[in-house]
């Protein structure tokens, strides 16, 4: 059940109505509403992968009230470590089983070992690196202290599976989330218009940006032998909006949504495309991810402190981690060391919080030595991203070879007059999106107060507009991009 679909939007319209006017004399009836809707939810994609949803329920919520209820430090330890191995077991066999043995097989064979190796043949459920990493967050701030333990299994259950977030993030903290859980929601309408606001931007970025730049990508990426590096170099700034389109439009429709039930998720984005250097763009990318990777793995690692070698030992650990959290391939790996390997001077310089502020904050335009930092970055993020969208390294290296040859100074040819066509289409509408996000940088969302000092009509004459533009430019329904992560 895509957010994108028209069965979402019947599903959302019943969830809706019977939340605020079957069941708000309740919070607790909400919470069951919202808890059957989720399952619901998760088994429209495959119910039988349901079971290992409420299986990872269970195993977490009773291992927070037994470290809790414990007083004896090594059972206290041993609780917390059976959650983390039995979560991070089946989300290693999963998604990383093959993977281990196709690699330990092409090992094996560069000796002249030949084996033959057992792989599985299931499929991945649809977010359990999501799902697995609430469980791991509560479980480990049970331990620590952070927060008490639920003891409602309800309560405890739509924190995990919430509908919104269930899928593809973001992923919640139970400090913040379980709070808004356990007390009583009341309609707000300013609250409901503004999910709603948000959820209309979250689609234009989905159905328009995203899938329309989608179709470029694909066809420049799989025919990239017969194009010129300048070409490539294009199909990968597509790819590169592609996914901040998808992967932020999801984002937005989720926020969107639970605000719609009384509830505030975490925020995933802040305009990544306008950082001014790495840094900066790993604060503003999949926030939740990287928030969660710095507090459960990098600050327990030891962070910034110590030498030089250990800073450099725990950038490199989080961001091939990182990389490897969000698929098993190597591409992956490879597209979180070049990051590591981007963010590494202003680690060692101590210089990696120095564009905290949105930049040009308080001007129309930023000044050229900002402008040209974003550019930087920008492109820097390009080039990793090719590693991410490339089918195996191979692929990559084969792009990179086109782009920093000759033919990179070309002029960008599509050898389909069709594409040629759609890709302007596109880039006009990116060069919308851009405008529009930078006149909106100071905010949640980009069009969370765009227009708000204007007449009324103005604002819905935009709102009207938008949803003109996604109903006649909506490219190919795409699935969103980290339903595979």
């Amino acid at each position: 059940m895509l957010f994108n679909s028209f069965d979402f939007t019947i599903f959302l319209l019943i969830v809706f109505t019977l939340y605020w006017f079957v069941a708000q004399k309740s919070f607790m009836f909400q919470n069951i509403l919202l808890l059957v809707s989720s399952y619901t939810f998760y088994a429209c994609w495959d119910w039988r992968f349901l079971f290992l949803l409420i299986f990872s329920t269970l195993l977490d919520f009773y291992s927070g009230i037994k470290i809790a209820q414990t007083k004896n430090h090594i059972l206290k330890r041993n609780w917390l470590y059976l959650s983390i191995i039995i979560n991070l077991g089946f989300l290693g066999i999963f998604k990383y089983y093959n993977f281990f043995a196709t690699s330990f097989e092409a090992v094996l064979s560069n000796f002249g070992l030949e084996v033959n190796v057992w792989t599985l043949t299931v499929i991945l459920p649809v977010g359990i690196s999501f799902y697995t990493f609430h469980g791991l967050s509560y479980v480990i701030d049970v331990y620590n202290d952070r927060i008490k333990p639920e003891i409602n299994f309800i309560n405890y259950s739509v924190f995990v599976s919430f509908f919104p977030l269930l899928v593809a993030g973001p992923i919640e903290r139970a400090t913040h989330l379980l709070p808004q859980i356990q007390n009583n929601r009341s309609f707000d309408k300013v609250k409901a218009v503004d999910g709603l606001r948000q959820i209309l931007w979250g689609l234009f970025k989905k159905v328009v940006i995203a899938d329309n730049c989608a179709k470029i990508a694909n066809y420049i990426f799989e025919n990239n032998m017969d194009l010129t590096g300048s070409t490539l170099f294009i199909g990968a700034i597509f790819f590169a909006f592609q996914i901040y389109g998808d992967f932020s439009g999801y984002s937005d429709i989720a926020l969107g949504t639970a605000r719609l039930f009384g509830i505030e998720l975490l925020r995933n984005f802040a305009y990544p495309y306008f950082s001014r250097d790495i840094a900066e763009f790993w604060r503003r990318w999949h926030i939740s991810l990287s928030s969660w990777f710095k507090d459960y793995l990098y600050i327990p690692l030891g962070g910034n402190k110590g030498s030089g070698w250990v800073r450099t030992r725990n950038v490199f650990i989080i961001f091939i981690v990182s990389g490897f959290w969000h698929g098993a391939n190597w591409t992956f790996i490879i597209w979180g060391f070049l990051n590591a390997l981007y963010i590494m001077p202003s680690i060692i310089f101590r210089s990696n919080r120095i564009n905290i502020e949105v930049v040009a904050k308080d001007k129309i335009l930023p000044t050229m030595v900002e402008f040209t930092s974003i550019c930087c970055t920008f492109c820097l993020t390009v080039f990793a991203w090719i590693f991410f969208r490339a089918e195996n390294v191979t692929h990559a290296l084969e792009i990179f070879s086109k782009i920093f040859s000759k033919s990179f100074f070309t002029f960008p040819f599509f050898n389909d007059e069709t594409i040629s066509k759609f890709a302007i289409l596109s880039a006009l509408f990116i060069l919308f999106f851009v405008v529009i996000e930078w006149i909106g940088r100071r905010e949640q969302y980009a069009i969370a107060s765009f227009l708000m000092k204007k007449h009324q009509l103005y604002r819905l004459s935009f709102y009207y507009f938008l949803l003109i533009i996604i109903f006649i430019f909506a490219g190919t329904n795409q699935q969103f991009i980290y339903f595979q992560f």
